[in-house]
């Protein structure tokens, strides 16, 4: 069978099942569960208006179930076993993993991650879309900068890798310090330095993303605001840090914990560029080193990464919550 042949089945099975579901749903509610019923003023049918949300909440939650919360189940269930998942071991992959140096490592690497990358790709795409603005070609500095967003992160890395290169003829750091009568270095097995090399890749790509954001909450703000400050005697940077960007704040948070999140499911940019050595293992890349070879500790990492993702996401709901109010 054709794959568009597939596609078309597909389609046709999965919109003619939810359509089948939801007639038959409300069908059998209506008719066999609760029949309208001559003299019982209408306590049938506000019955029926009660469950009949949750016909149309079923499939979500379902599929939510089946693909979000059993997984979790089960990928908890089994970081509490052994490497063959034959023997029940309680927290021992979990008390063996916090006492790993290299595991240790991971996770101060990835609490510097969440530290530099969101704080650095927010600042500087709030500082585009501010001055980008303000030019006449404003729309094509715009795209140059929005565009390493259309490439993968292994692309990214091994464009940055020829910008790390110890060679002066290809590396552009190493060029700099050749000019000046220095070295050459390898800025990757630089311990601690070279973490920060590798976050630079990560807040080049995510520059564009929060700057396309940041740009049109900008200019959603009103221009009356705008006017009333600098009448008032407020100079370009009051107006910015004070008008402006306080407005905008529930935007910033947005794309701040967009890329946070992002952050800790960050993998390719490091086993790309160093395969997690000179020090510059990540959660994610930890993870890997066992997957093959010990599911019940892997796991127990990738629990560790879902709990620390948790209180973000929870914080950024409510922040919603209130922007909604």
């Amino acid at each position: 069978m054709s794959p568009l042949v597939q596609g078309l089945i597909t389609v046709i099975v999965g919109v003619g099942g939810c359509v089948g579901y939801f007639f038959l749903s409300n069908l059998i509610l209506d008719k066999v569960i609760f029949p309208p019923k001559p003299g019982d003023k209408g306590r049938n049918i506000n019955r029926a208006t009660m469950v009949r949300p949750w016909l149309f909440l079923f499939p979500a939650l379902f599929a939510l179930t089946l693909y979000l919360v059993y997984p979790v189940i089960g990928s908890f269930w089994r970081s509490l076993h052994n490497r063959a998942n034959t023997e029940f071991i309680g927290f021992d992959n979990y008390t063996t993993m916090f006492a790993d140096s290299g595991f240790q490592t991971a996770f101060i690497n990835n609490f510097m991650w969440i530290l530099v990358v969101p704080a650095g790709a927010t600042f500087l795409g709030l500082l585009v879309a501010q001055l980008t603005d303000r030019l006449s070609w404003g729309n094509i500095a715009k795209s140059l900068i929005f565009m390493p967003m259309a490439i993968s992160f292994v692309g990214a890395s091994l464009i940055w890798r020829f910008v790390y290169a110890n060679n002066p003829d290809i590396g552009i750091i190493n060029a700099v310090r050749d000019f000046f009568g220095l070295m050459p270095v390898d800025v990757l097995q630089l311990p601690f330095w070279n973490n920060f090399f590798l976050m630079v890749i990560l807040i080049w790509i995510q520059t564009g993303f929060a700057m396309v954001i940041l740009s049109a909450a900008l200019r959603g703000i009103p221009e009356e605001t705008v006017e009333a400050a600098i009448i008032d005697g407020a100079n370009p940077l009051q107006v910015f840090f004070k008008i402006k960007v306080p407005q905008i704040m529930g935007t910033i948070v947005v794309v701040w914990t967009t890329i946070t999140i992002l952050v800790l499911k960050v993998f390719d940019i490091v086993y790309a560029m160093t395969g997690g050595n000179f020090e510059t293992e990540i959660l994610p890349s930890y993870m890997m080193n066992f997957m093959f070879r010990d599911d019940g500790r892997a796991t127990a990492v990738a629990f560790v990464i879902m709990i620390i993702v948790l209180p973000v996401m929870i914080w950024n709901i409510r922040q919603a919550r209130k922007e909604m109010r």
